[in-house]
């Protein structure tokens, strides 16, 4: 056999009805959550005609509202950021669709490009901003829709008891 694994699917998967989930209308797990912000990303019809820059604060759309998530789509100028923050009791999931930005934790920067994503959960610290000489635009998708994003001050922000 040249497979890496024994299992095959022999026959149409699509007639074995008790194996599948039903689809749902609406995403309940992180992978649903993931899966929904590519497929906005994919379709740029839905955000592309909307976007907006603003060279005195970043702005910002909600592109869709769901049980207990909203969709948002943010556009970053160089050289806007977000403040070290966290979402309160929202976890999320952040798409970058065009440009490029630097997501910066306690534990070093990282250089997001289109396409990657970010899955965090409920207290996760960051900041992003848009280091490039490019605009950018981003996707995010919070659950429960975001209510809080409290601003951490540098010198004193903790996550998890450790300094950031």
């Amino acid at each position: 056999m040249n497979s890496d694994s024994d299992l095959q699917i022999a026959g149409d998967i699509l007639e074995v009805p008790h194996l599948l989930q039903p689809a749902r209308e609406h995403p309940e797990t992180v992978a649903e959550f993931v899966g929904l912000a590519r497929s906005v990303a994919a379709d740029r019809s839905q955000w592309e005609h909307l976007v907006e820059y603003d060279a005195t604060t970043r702005w910002y759309h909600r592109l869709r509202t769901g049980p207990g998530y909203e969709v948002w789509l943010l556009s970053w100028v160089p050289g806007q950021g977000s403040g070290l923050h966290d979402h309160g009791r929202s976890s999320g999931v952040l798409t970058l669709l065009e440009g490029e930005l630097t997501e910066r934790t306690e534990n070093g920067a990282r250089t997001l490009t289109a396409g990657a994503q970010r899955v965090f959960a409920p207290g996760y610290v960051h900041e992003v901003v848009n280091d490039s000489l490019e605009p950018a635009v981003s996707l995010h998708v919070y659950h429960p829709g975001l209510t809080a994003m409290p601003i951490h001050s540098p010198a004193c922000a903790t996550v998890e008891g450790a300094a950031v």
